[in-house]
């Protein structure tokens, strides 16, 4: 593999940073060459570190793209990676004249980057943002600059992202603890509790922010100490700043280091508090270090730093909440312990220097293998279903259908119907159109090759006559205008209309090319309903596929909700339904006599959380023990996860079952709907009952069978594997529909 770089050779920072040390690893496994268009020591150090360089100096433009073109073609290059605007000016002129597959990487916001230098921004910035959308590619070096990108409307399927790697390899500080905070005016034997920061001393950077926060945390922790690190034109009002708040005293000034091994070394807590940051190195430096942090909650701070997780967030700006943060976390040695320790775990699999390179390599192999693909009239998939509107359940099911779709041939393109496209964008990096853009999704219609109705209860008509019949349409259309149509892992019913019935039979017959459904009963309604010419399979809900979040990253979230990671839990799954009223007081006796009676602590998760809550308030409002409500259980792996601590779960929800059911946990359903009965069935579980039936005896018998099983792994995985099993065959059916495979056997 042959790839050119282009840059201007005037870079510094973490972009010149970022270039350096990834073409250096590059070098060692493709062929790689850089050329800038200015010498200096940018590339001075670029051929220092063996990095082949090229520079092409000179303002005349048409000389150095005959330069360039001539030196592509005779030397065989197969790729063409720009960074910075001049370079993505040259990939797009040379982009046509060559046929090579052009990539940009976008090191910060291409709008901002000529700030106060207006003819730069008119000439320079301009050309960037027009030359940006006619590269073919775009790698973010983060993922909330990725985030922007697709915010402006770039095609998610022509975007990646990279970080900025360091290397992670354990560092022997020069200089001891003891001797570097006395160098720098801090005495040890006054057991400090050490709060740093490395920062240029600008108001991007806010420390004014952390001094005053300090000073907040300082007076209910006196044991706290300030090392500020670096230099810049706001060092005398800084500390003018700690004077006047009364803690020059323990704030110390460092001015520039060169030696941040034993800085990080000599701290306990580190801290960012940027008003704007990419992706900063002073956090991935601080996880090195394996130290807890407490970070401003901007740009790609929140994909390294999960708040209780691995770090703590404050909102930009706000001096009381990051008071509140230092002084939770001055005040808990051992949650220091475990944020640094999620911390370095993190940043060692996600943003090491061999991740980064890794990533790099999988960009160029995947540009290549779709510029070998090349285009065609027709390609893709589209999926609806009931998408975007806050369901965990629903946006779990796109998430195991686009991760199997992807699985089978990773470079398809995905178009995904939603309530909030922009949502759904950017949470799958998938294109997205708005649920009823009539013209924009039949249009879309027109170029794909599958269209899915994706999972769930979508064919039902006893929440709405309407959905049912969007569906129907959406199916029909997808037909009409050229598509495979595949129903993905679904449930069918009840549809209680005669005429709907009807409706649903005669489209599902004519326009459906296959049918895999979730559970036994779906099968039996379609026959009931005389649907027999599509190719029907018996397979399970997608979401059964879903991992859970590791442990270090659950007990995260547990601490964070307060709650012991090895503590005893049962778990509570409510939605408003009609007939849920009468129930209330069930619900909370049953909640209370599983504390009293089994030691388990109730804790109530939603699923749906706009409706959910509101029931789960109902019911701990009647409440006489302690319980917890997580009031947003985050995503998809996360949710699993806290579902997989509870010892016993009770849920009105089919996919809190099944989230529970895929981690072996004893489950007790409350029936609204006979989807619940219909999948308990089906891996062979069964406790449950009616809510219209539903009474405090029956429900703590069966909590007191479920506590029961606790134990017993067999019982509760052996239907949870045969799922998995069959679940396959939804992705096989695609797989058929799409040209792929075979096609799978029916029963």
């Amino acid at each position: 593999m042959k790839v050119i770089h282009l840059i201007s050779g005037g870079d510094s920072g973490g972009a010149k940073t970022h270039v350096h040390t990834l073409l250096q690893n590059l070098t060692k496994a493709i062929d790689v060459t850089m050329v800038c268009f200015m010498e200096g020591p940018f590339a001075q150090e670029a051929r220092e570190l063996g990095i082949p360089t090229v520079v092409l100096e000179g303002k005349n433009l048409l000389r150095t793209y005959r330069t360039l073109k001539d030196m592509i073609v005779k030397e065989g290059y197969e790729i063409i990676h720009c960074h910075g605007a001049r370079g993505n000016m040259m990939g797009a002129l040379l982009k046509r004249a060559t046929g090579l597959p052009v990539v940009t990487t976008v090191h910060s916001d291409y709008r901002l980057d000529y700030l106060g230098r207006p003819l730069a921004r008119l000439f320079y910035g301009t050309t960037n943002t027009i030359a940006l959308r006619l590269l073919d590619y775009r790698i973010g070096v983060s993922d909330a600059m990725t985030d922007l990108l697709i915010s402006r409307k770039f095609d998610p399927d022509r975007l990646f992202t990279i970080y900025n790697g360091i290397d992670f390899t354990p560092r022997v500080p020069a200089v001891s603890r003891e001797n570097y905070l006395r160098s720098q005016g801090i005495r040890p034997e006054d057991d400090p509790i050490v709060v740093g920061i490395a920062a240029r001393l600008n108001p991007v950077k806010d420390v004014a922010t952390l001094i005053r926060g300090f000073a907040g945390a300082y007076r209910s922790c006196p044991r706290l100490r300030l090392l500020i690190a670096g230099d810049g034109e706001e060092r005398q009002m800084l500390e003018h700043l700690a004077q006047e708040l009364g803690v020059s005293d323990v704030v110390r000034f460092a001015g520039w280091i060169s030696d941040t091994d034993s800085f990080y070394h000599a701290l306990d807590i580190n801290t960012l508090t940027s008003l704007s940051e990419t992706f900063p190195y002073a956090l991935t430096e601080g996880a090195r270090a394996g130290l807890p942090t407490v970070a401003s909650r901007v740009g790609g701070v929140p994909y390294l730093i999960e708040n209780g997780v691995t770090g703590l967030l404050f909102e930009a700006g706000d001096a009381d909440g990051l008071a509140k943060q230092l002084t939770v976390l001055a005040k808990d040695p051992t949650l220091r312990a475990h944020l640094g320790q999620r911390l370095l775990h993190k940043g060692q699999t996600e943003f090491s220097i061999e991740s980064t390179f890794r990533r790099q390599l999988q960009i160029y192999e995947t540009i290549l293998r779709r510029k070998a693909r090349g285009s065609a009239k027709r390609d893709g998939v589209l999926v609806c279903g009931a998408y975007g509107r806050g369901n965990a359940g629903d946006d779990a099911i796109l998430e195991a259908i686009v991760a199997e779709l992807r699985a089978l041939d990773p470079d398809l393109p995905l178009w995904v119907l939603s309530r909030n496209p922009s949502s759904t964008r950017m949470t799958y990096r998938v294109n997205s159109i708005y649920t009823f853009n009539f013209l924009r999704f039949l249009r879309r219609m027109t170029k794909t090759r599958l269209y899915i109705n994706g999972g769930g209860s979508l064919m039902q008509d006893v929440t709405s006559h309407r959905s049912l019949w969007f569906y129907l349409f959406t199916i029909s259309a997808g037909k009409i205008l050229g598509n495979k149509v595949l129903m993905y892992g679904c449930g069918i019913g009840p549809i209680h209309s005669p005429g709907n019935r009807r409706r649903a039979a005669s489209v599902l017959q004519k326009r459906v090319d296959a049918i895999t459904l979730r559970d036994t009963h779906s099968r039996e309604e379609l026959r009931n309903m005389g649907v027999d010419r599509p190719r029907i399979l018996l397979s399970a809900d997608p979401t059964v596929i879903l991992p859970a979040a590791p442990k270090q990253v659950v007990d995260g979230i547990l601490e964070r909700e307060g709650l012991d990671p090895n503590g005893r839990y049962i778990g509570f799954t409510l939605r408003p339904w009609p007939g849920y009223q009468r129930k209330v007081e069930i619900f909370a006796a049953a909640a209370d006599y599983a504390y009293r009676t089994h030691g388990l602590t109730p804790v109530f998760l939603p699923i749906e959380r706009r409706l959910d809550l509101g029931a789960i308030a109902q019911v701990t409002d009647l409440m006489h023990v302690p319980f917890h409500v997580v009031e947003n259980t985050g995503a998809s792996a996360h949710t699993i996860g806290l579902f997989s601590r509870m010892k016993v779960v009770v849920s009105m929800r089919l996919h809190a079952l099944v989230f529970s059911a895929s981690q072996g946990v004893p489950l007790v359903g409350v029936v609204y709907d006979q989807k619940i009965s219909s999948f308990l069935s089906y891996i062979g579980q069964d406790l449950y009952t009616d809510l219209d039936a539903l009474t405090l005896e029956r429900l703590q018998a069966q909590i007191n069978a479920a506590c029961q099983r606790i134990d017993d792994k067999a019982f509760l995985t052996q239907g949870v594997d045969r799922l998995r099993t069959v679940e396959e065959r939804n992705s096989q059916t695609a797989a058929w529909l799409l040209g792929l495979a075979d096609a799978p056997k029916e029963e």
